[in-house]
């Protein structure tokens, strides 16, 4: 399905409202490659894949080196996109999409990430990106020069007790297959991470993190 197919049924809505220069940018991060399918290091890609199937595209194409669709949400044009890159580099790929679109981080980019420091089962929207240990963040704030985009992050990480000793799970945890039973918690996770995305699209992140950012039972602090 080309771009200009998937967007072109909207080409003559009437519809009045605010006039974008540029399209709303989607980013869902994750590593490319089968052995990568289904591990808690590919959240963002899974949660792109969930609103592309709602919205009724494919993630298909390929530009900025990235996999990209594109539809309409709440009245406005935006791109989804998966980079082709590893995690490490997702920089290059967002830095490629902001300079092709003309697009203003700071208004325009949504970056959905997996995120170890929050229990499966959870979400957050913050003001703006923050490494906490996360090198596709790191790479994009390297590559836009900038922590002025909006992350989107899906907590992945175990149920771990307050007190609990022992070693926290790190890279080969992210990099394992999750578990059918995690799998099934995180495929509900990514229906609310994909109407966050709408409410964002439609009413502003104020609005969406007022909905969504509600402090779990045991769930971490946020820093």
């Amino acid at each position: 399905m080309s771009e200009a197919s998937e967007s072109g049924h909207n080409g003559s809505s009437n519809s009045t409202g605010p006039v974008f220069s540029s399209p709303f940018l989607v980013v869902g991060l994750g590593n490319p490659g089968r052995e990568y399918e289904g591990t808690p290091h590919n959240a963002g890609f899974m949660a792109i894949d969930r609103i592309a199937e709602q919205e009724g595209v494919v993630v298909g194409n390929r530009r900025c080196k990235a996999a990209t669709a594109t539809c309409r949400i709440a009245g406005r044009d935006v791109v989804l996109a998966k980079p082709e890159t590893f995690m490490n580099l997702s920089g290059m790929a967002v830095a490629a999409l902001v300079r092709e679109f003309e697009a203003d981080p700071a208004k325009d980019l949504l970056v959905i990430h997996d995120e170890l420091d929050l229990t499966l089962g959870t979400l957050k929207i913050r003001e703006r990106g923050s490494p906490a240990g996360h090198n596709g963040v790191r790479s994009i704030i390297g590559a836009l020069a900038s922590q002025e985009w909006l992350p989107l992050r899906i907590g992945v990480g175990p149920d771990i007790p307050p007190g609990a000793t022992g070693r926290r799970p790190g890279k080969d945890y992210l990099l394992s297959p999750m578990r059918k039973a995690d799998l099934t918690v995180l495929d509900e996770v990514l229906d609310r991470v994909a109407t966050a995305t709408r409410r964002i699209l439609e009413q502003g992140p104020a609005a969406a993190m007022n909905e969504f950012n509600r402090r779990e039972k045991n769930s971490p602090a946020e820093e």
